[in-house]
């Protein structure tokens, strides 16, 4: 069934239509999930609070495409992760230091396969893991992540710093550097 569609009746309430749009996005939803926190029933958990925002709001929705909704809905769940970790004051303890120049993420990472990047993101303590999904991966600023986590732009500068100098401390343990893989 086309998307527009679903989301016109899910709107109405079509609980039909809901389990449709559930199942189409609930795995790349739960995949934005995960790379907030390490375990699947937080994630489930969020998940689920994130769908009932989404069909809370849908009826205000102007449908503007697909990737508009991707997008829409993917903030909700970023969002829903955020308060989550907040509620868990993993942001209260960060240090305020200046950021260092380190080799960038995409020099480093570009050699690995995704579900290798996965792994290493995931190991990253949470304050590290939720800046750097939220600069590397989502693309914000630092100055929208420091709004968003209640902290200091500062702040979000050096847990980047430090979540790319802890990759690249679990790279090296792994063989691989500077974005070259060790050969076997």
């Amino acid at each position: 069934m086309e998307i527009s569609i679903l989301i016109k009746d899910a709107a109405k309430g079509s609980a039909g239509a809901q389990k449709c749009l559930f199942d189409r996005l609930a795995d790349p939803m739960m995949a934005v999930c995960c790379r907030y926190v390490k375990g699947r029933e937080d994630a489930e958990e969020i998940l689920l609070d994130g769908f009932f925002k989404f069909f809370k709001n849908l009826p205000g929705l102007t449908y503007q495409g697909e990737a508009a909704l991707y997008g829409w809905i993917k903030m909700i769940m970023i969002r829903e992760c955020l308060m989550f970790l907040r509620k868990k004051n993993v942001f209260t303890m960060l240090a305020e230091v200046e950021a260092e120049d380190i080799p960038t993420e995409s020099e480093i990472l570009s050699q690995l396969s995704a579900a290798e990047i996965f792994n290493l993101i995931v190991q990253l303590p949470v304050g590290y893991r939720t800046v750097f999904n939220l600069h590397v991966i989502e693309g914000m600023e630092h100055k929208e992540i420091a709004i968003e986590l209640g902290i200091a732009e500062g702040t979000s500068k050096s847990q980047l710093s430090k979540a790319k100098v802890l990759l690249q401390k679990m790279l090296l343990q792994k063989g691989i550097s500077y974005g070259q893989r060790k050969t076997q």
